[in-house]
């Protein structure tokens, strides 16, 4: 089969990233790399511009990392709660995956979307309790999130609880208001 040569003008997966000089099948560099601009042939003048995409590339990277970086240190400091339904014995009735905490990190986080795949789980939160969970942003930035599972039925109680409370404290703020207007 005919090869050729192709240095690559953006990140293509499977095959390199910007700035890589690759052999690839010479159909495939002349019918989808090189008409979709994501190529350049291998020539004198090509090589020279080479250097324009590596500094292209270090400066982009660069810029990932950062960011990533700047991430990992909002997620390692949140700490995020979810409920999960559960029996009477306390066996759950669903589980928490990698989707659930990506929509809730987005909410968390501003609106920032964390891919999914991204969150690194074994299988999906069953069990109530304080858990652990790695967040692959990088291939050299990984972030661990503290989430902590409750079951339903607890979580009502403490909403019930906030709720009372809430309205006790608006009582006697009312208390407090109506005996100053009263003197």
């Amino acid at each position: 089969m005919p090869s050729s040569q192709v240095i690559l003008i953006e990140n293509i997966s499977g095959l390199g990233a910007e700035a890589d000089v690759v052999k690839v099948k010479a159909g495939y560099a002349r019918n989808f790399l090189l008409p979709r601009g994501k190529a350049y042939e291998v020539t004198p003048v090509s090589l020279r511009k080479i250097n324009l995409l590596k500094a292209k590339r270090a400066e982009r990277e660069g810029r990932e990392l950062n960011e990533a970086e700047e991430l990992a240190r909002k997620i390692n400091k949140l700490k995020i709660t979810l409920t999960l339904e559960t029996g009477e014995s306390g066996k759950a009735f669903g589980s928490i995956t990698a989707q659930d905490i990506a929509n809730r990190l987005k909410g968390e986080l501003g609106g920032i979307e964390i891919d999914r795949h991204r969150i690194v789980l074994e299988k999906a939160i069953k069990e109530t309790g304080a858990h652990e969970v790695s967040i692959k942003l990088h291939h050299d930035v990984t972030a661990k999130l503290n989430v902590t599972v409750r079951a339903a039925a607890d979580q009502a109680a403490d909403d019930a609880a906030e709720a009372e409370a809430a309205a006790e404290k608006a009582k006697g703020y009312k208390a407090k208001v109506k005996a100053k207007h009263s003197k």
